[in-house]
């Protein structure tokens, strides 16, 4: 089979180098894993070097988990995390064999292959060293790697995972150990909205938003970047880019904001019946929450706001109605 050639985008004498993340959503069937395939050698034709990070099929994670649980009620943590890593190994097997297929050399490689090192936390691993030796050695080959998101290995050599979201930190971690000009992450939705898209269609695509932002709305519930990578975006100054995995479209830039750039107000998260503001100018909009929710009906059992947040607490039964009628006070 005949590889691509491709001209690469220099700048300053360095190639320019992406890495795409794919989310188990992204990858849940063939057509959507040649789909992810096609977006890395789509990159690849203008120029730039690729690493691809991929998440377990979807499905898959929650299908080997229920397997496990099946043979023992209290399945040992290590045997866990051996067995949750296949997922993501046989996505990263999978994307690799695509990328030949459409002309582009491809190495899979799993978290501990990729130099990814670990403590010795079953099922919550944080990342302590990212060597990436095979990696810079594939990309100076041309070679797309393609890595298993979600895991590494401990100083004992055992393999461990990095809990939820793991993937979009592998791809993090990645973006700051090779100093990438670009961190994509690929989802089901086009970007990231003032509110939840699929609980309230009117949301608003956020064509920039600020890393602290988002990673409060994580923690308020909202789950399209989870905390952990945020976290970590902030602490190696990794901008990240969220976009819907058709690839089409600028999704939305996430990076540290100045003030004068950043919204007063970001986004709103739901879980159960707390409902959470969250922007610069959050704090302020606290009784006016309380207000919106009393005109349309809906009592609020408890409020509170902190640094750059407010929740309202409502009937868990009524939170819907309170999200839209909040949203629509706010964004509409």
């Amino acid at each position: 089979m005949e590889c691509r050639a491709v001209s690469r985008q220099v700048i300053g004498g360095k190639n320019m180098l992406t890495i795409q993340k794919f989310g188990g959503s992204s990858l849940a069937d063939v057509e959507k894993l040649r789909r992810a395939a096609q977006l890395c050698v789509r990159e690849r034709e203008r120029g730039r070097d690729v690493v691809m990070v991929v998440s377990a099929m979807g499905g898959a994670t929650d299908e080997l988990l229920a397997l496990a649980y099946s043979v023992s009620a209290a399945p040992e943590g290590r045997e866990l995390d051996a067995l949750m890593s296949t997922g993501e190994c046989a996505s990263a097997a999978l994307c690799a064999i695509a990328l030949e297929a459409l002309g582009q050399q491809a190495l899979s490689l799993s978290g501990w292959q990729s130099g990814i090192f670990t403590d010795s936390v079953h099922g919550e691993a944080q990342i302590e060293t990212l060597t990436a030796g095979r990696i810079r050695a594939a990309l100076a080959r041309g070679i797309v790697p393609v890595v298993s998101g979600f895991q590494g290995i401990d100083s004992r050599g055992d393999v461990t995972t990095l809990g939820r979201g793991g993937s979009d930190t592998t791809a993090v971690a990645l973006a700051a150990a090779l100093n990438a000009d670009s961190c994509d992450i690929f989802t089901d939705v086009a970007g990231i909205y003032t509110a939840d898209p699929r609980l309230v269609p009117s949301a608003k695509l956020l064509a920039a938003a600020d890393t602290r932002d988002m990673l409060r709305l994580s923690y308020a519930g909202a789950q399209v970047l989870y905390a952990r990578s945020l976290e970590t975006a902030l602490e190696r100054g990794v901008e990240l880019r969220l976009r819907g995995a058709d690839g089409v479209g600028e999704g939305t830039l996430v990076r540290l904001l100045g003030e004068s750039e950043r919204p007063a107000l970001a986004g709103l998260a739901r879980t159960g019946g707390r409902i959470t503001l969250v922007g610069r100018a959050a704090p302020e909009k606290l009784e006016e929450m309380r207000q919106i929710l009393s005109s349309h009906g809906i009592a609020c059992f408890g409020s509170a706001a902190g640094m750059d947040s407010a929740f309202v607490e409502t009937d868990p039964s009524l939170a819907a109605a309170a999200l839209h009628a909040l949203h629509a006070h706010f964004f509409l």
